[in-house]
Parts: structure tokens; C-alpha cells; sequence
């Protein structure tokens, strides 16, 4: 069946059956919700794996579709440098979209600089297809709470917070949210072939889609998660402990391997609290560095790699990614315009 024909048809009977509100409390493992001991298969191509009717951008700028705020959470500790939020938002099984795209918000009010509507602000998905409640009627964002600090007033300046991730850090329960989108394919994950280990590797809210990853790879009872027989490996920098985002979930899907064998391994760059082998602050490319042979046969064999998260990161990988290259007498260039031909190379920065 039609992707779009049989989603909508699944929809209209499981409103009818699950309430949004019942379930969807917070971010949590998902083992706490009873729906998931049902089947997540009404959302799927034929086969699953195909890509022939993925979405995109269903809602533009001029006809943009309003969703609906359900909850939102603080999910970093006190001592995190920064606030970071766990936002859901009830579409009413009106935007389909695949784990890997982003959702395009456009924040209310006017620029001050011009008196013209706010631009659209992009973020990757933060759940699965099928939504934090598993109903495929709503879709999460992870976001940090943009501020601005004033040297000269020592003080965080007011006038030049982040717009948008301000107004969606304080929204609230039954706030209207303007969208566009869905929008992308490169993050989109492989899944014809179910052996394909995933290297996974974000700076803080980049880890938005690796959560839609693993959830529907170990979380959910989905045909990629029954065929998944490869091994997803996550690599998260942020700045300190209280900074990790879904530890908890981290953990839960750790002890929970597919029924192919498929399982999830977990790697940390906290810049301060860790140090490098040089005896610096760990950031994201030193951790990844550690474990460069391995990394490079994966690659060889086929694994795909992801990147996602500040622009500010890749500069440090890839330096550190072509010193590994001379080490190993392999040409950078060519080894990497080899690996984006393959499709194996997914980079989604901000």
C-alpha cells in the first residue's frame, strides 16, 4: 500500500484507540509506556526499507502547518553550561516525516531590523516516525536555549537571545507552533541491508537524530529493529556530565540488543571534565580519534558515518581525520570523495 494512503488509514483508527495526552509525559525510556507493546509498523514503506515515498517538505514559508504544544522539559542537569529542552508537539498525524529529516520553525513577532516575519529556524528530529507516545501523531525537538553573553555589561544581553530556540525553551502545554517541512535526506539511515554498522558522532542537540536512530533501531517493536543485526555506535561531546542528553535511554537501549544481534555501544567527550592523550581538553575529534582503526575499517567495510551538530566541530574532525589518513598512507581526498560516492558520509551542521 501506498506509503501516504496506508498512513493516513492506520491514523484515523489508532486516534481513535491512544490519546496523545494519555501517554506523553517527558522524555523517558521508553519501556515505561504501555503502547510499546504493540507492533510500530502502520508508518512503513513497502518494503520498509525503501525510500521511494519519503516526504518532503509537504508544508513551505506560505502554507505552513500549526502544530501544538504538548510538554516541555529541561533535560540537562544544574551544572550544564547551558539550558537544553525536550520539546513535543501534537501534528495530528498531519506531517509524516522520517527519522533523520528536520522540522522548519518559524517563531512569532517580526524582525526588529525590518518589520518582517521571522525566518524559518531549522531542527533535526528528535524522535522517531511514530512519536515519543508511539501514535505517529507527534514529533519532538531537542533545543538549547540560545543566549548571548554582553562582556561589557557582564551579563547575558537581552536583546540578542536567540529567537526562536527562546520561544520554544518557554513554551508551554497548548501553544500554537508554526511549521514548515519536513526537509532533508542525508541523515536518512540505510536499512536495506541491516548488517550496516551506523558511526554516530554530535555536539550536543546534533545528537537529535541519533535518538530517532536508536529508538527505532532498539526501542521500538519496528521491521528495521526485528532485521537490525549491526552495530550503532554513538559518539557525543558536550561539556561536562550534567550536559549529557538521554543518558538514561543510552542505557536502556545498551541492554537491549535486537533479536538479530544488532546492539548499541556509547562513547563520551566531556571537554571538562576528560582529557586527551596529549593531556588537553577531550573534544569530540579526540574521542573519536581513540578508536581511528576501528573506525577506518568499518568504514572500509561499508559502515555509514553521521555527523551532526555545531559547524564549528568539523574542522577539528577532519584535520584529525586526514593526520589518520598519512599515518595510514592513505590519500585524504581521495579516500573521502570515495566514501561520499559510496553514500557513506552524512554531514548535518548548523
Amino acid at each position: 500500500m501506498h506509503l501516504k494512503i496506508q498512513y493516513l488509514l492506520t491514523v484515523a483508527i489508532t486516534s481513535s484507540q491512544v490519546s496523545v495526552q494519555s501517554f506523553l509525559l517527558a522524555p523517558q525510556p521508553p519501556s515505561t509506556h504501555p503502547i510499546f507493546a504493540s507492533k510500530q509498523d502502520f508508518l512503513e514503506n513497502s518494503p520498509y526499507w525503501s525510500r521511494e515515498n519519503v516526504l518532503v517538505n509537504t508544508y513551505k514559508n506560505k502554507t505552513p502547518f500549526i502544530g501544538k504544544v504538548v510538554s516541555t522539559k529541561r533535560i540537562v542537569g544544574p551544572k550544564a553550561t547551558g539550558e537544553t529542552c525536550h520539546i513535543t508537539i501534537d501534528h495530528y498525524g498531519k506531517y509524516p516525516f522520517w527519522e533523520g529529516q528536520s522540522v522548519g520553525i518559524i517563531p512569532p513577532g517580526a524582525r526588529e531590523k525590518d518589520g518582517k516575519p521571522h525566518s524559518v529556524r531549522l531542527y533535526t528530529i528528535a524522535s522517531s516516525r511514530y512519536g515519543d507516545d508511539m501514535t505517529g501523531k507527534t514529533v519532538s525537538l531537542c533545543v538549547a536555549r540560545a543566549n548571548y553573553w554582553c562582556e561589557e555589561l557582564y551579563a547575558e544581553d537581552p536583546l540578542k537571545k536567540g529567537v526562536c530556540s527562546n520561544y520554544l525553551c518557554d513554551s508551554s502545554p497548548g501553544d500554537e507552533v508554526t511549521m514548515t517541512g519536513p526537509s532533508g535526506k542525508v541523515m536518512l539511515m540505510p536499512e536495506e541491508n541491516p548488517n550496516t554498522d551506523l558511526i554516530m558522532v554530535a555536539t550536543g542537540t546534533g545528537i537529535a537524530p541519533y535518538r530517532a536512530f536508536v529508538r527505532r533501531l532498539f526501542e521500538e517493536q519496528t521491521p528495521a529493529a526485528e532485521a537490525y543485526s549491526g552495530e550503532a555506535w554513538l559518539f557525543l561531546g558536550v561539556a561536562n556530565s550534567d550536559a549529557l542528553l538521554y543518558s538514561d535511554e543510552w542505557e536502556a537501549a545498551k541492554a537491549k540488543p535486537t533479536a538479530n544481534g544488532g546492539k548499541l555501544r556509547v562513547e563520551f567527550a566531556l571537554s571538562r571534565e576528560n582529557t586527551n592523550k596529549k593531556g588537553g581538553k577531550m573534544y569530540i575529534q579526540d574521542k573519536v580519534e581513540e578508536y581511528a582503526d576501528e573506525v577506518f575499517t568499518k568504514l572500509d567495510n561499508g559502515a555509514h558515518i553521521y555527523f551532526c551538530g555545531l559547524k564549528g566541530m568539523m574542522p577539528g574532525i577532519q584535520d584529525m581525520l586526514k593526520a589518520v589518513c598519512e599515518k595510514k598512507n592513505i590519500n585524504y581526498d581521495i579516500w573521502l570523495e570515495e566514501l561520499k560516492k559510496a553514500k557513506q558520509w552524512h554531514v548535518e551542521v548548523y
